[in-house]
């Protein structure tokens, strides 16, 4: 169902956006609905995978909150059905013991996961600070903004868009703020933990909060190194984190 989002407080930056809230436990979405609502986002809820897919086509949301435990279509199938269309940025909720399983959403596409039972103030601002991360304005204007070319590889950083040669390659916002971050300092290593600070706004408490970090390290390999299992681009420094290679022969222009 949709909810109409009351009118937002004066000072509120989320008056506009729109959140999808999918979860088949009823108390679970009441919840967030009422929370969520109140700090000025508009609201839709799904019970299920099939319903939140055909909600997603006509609410067109601006990020999506998905459990992975749900009926007719698991959390899982739905990430992967969003991410053939949509590079919306998509929070998931899992109450899986299983390090691995909860590291399979990010590898589907998911942008951050929350692991049930947990804070509604954290959930809130996990979303807030990965849709400040996504904005397509957040970078407009920024020093030395622009067209920063590697060989085939063309990073504009005003349009948030990558291409090699005339090719298009589609990062999601938490992907392209990763790369954005690793080639402000290129040649020069980032923890782990710096990156997590930074992309994702919050300190790793667990050993396993950094893994989030390995996970989208290993999707921008993917989708930009010729050879993701040896990297020319992004690499690893061992002991410390990630550096993106020194691009002392790149070529930067003004972006249009």
């Amino acid at each position: 169902m949709t909810a109409s989002a009351p009118t937002p407080p004066l000072g509120t930056q989320h008056g506009k956006e729109t959140i999808l809230v999918v979860d088949d436990e009823a108390s679970i979405r009441r919840i967030l609905e009422t929370r969520l609502s109140m700090i000025g986002y508009q609201v839709v809820t799904a019970s299920d995978g099939v319903e939140a897919l055909e909600l997603f086509k006509t609410c067109q949301p601006d990020l999506v909150v998905l459990d992975v435990m749900m009926p007719k279509l698991d959390g899982y199938g739905v990430c992967q059905e969003l991410r053939k269309e949509s590079d919306v940025p998509i929070v998931m909720l899992t109450a899986l013991g299983d390090v691995a399983d909860r590291i399979t959403g990010l590898e589907l596409g998911a942008d951050d996961y929350v692991v049930k039972p947990f804070s509604p103030k954290e959930l809130e601002a996990r979303i807030r600070c990965v849709l400040r991360r996504v904005e397509k304005e957040a970078v407009a204007g920024i020093p030395n903004s622009g067209v920063i070319s590697v060989g085939d590889l063309r990073i504009d950083t005003n349009k948030r868009q990558v291409y090699r040669s005339d090719e298009r390659i589609r990062l999601t916002g938490m992907e392209f703020s990763l790369l954005e971050l690793l080639v402000s300092r290129s040649g020069e290593p980032f923890s782990r933990g710096e990156i997590l600070k930074d992309v994702w706004g919050y300190t790793p408490e667990r050993h396993v909060d950094t893994r989030v970090v390995d996970v989208h390290i290993s999707r921008l390999r993917s989708k930009l190194e010729d050879d993701p299992a040896n990297p020319e681009l992004i690499l690893t420094a061992r002991g410390t984190g990630y550096l993106f290679q020194r691009i002392v022969d790149a070529v930067v222009s003004e972006g249009s």
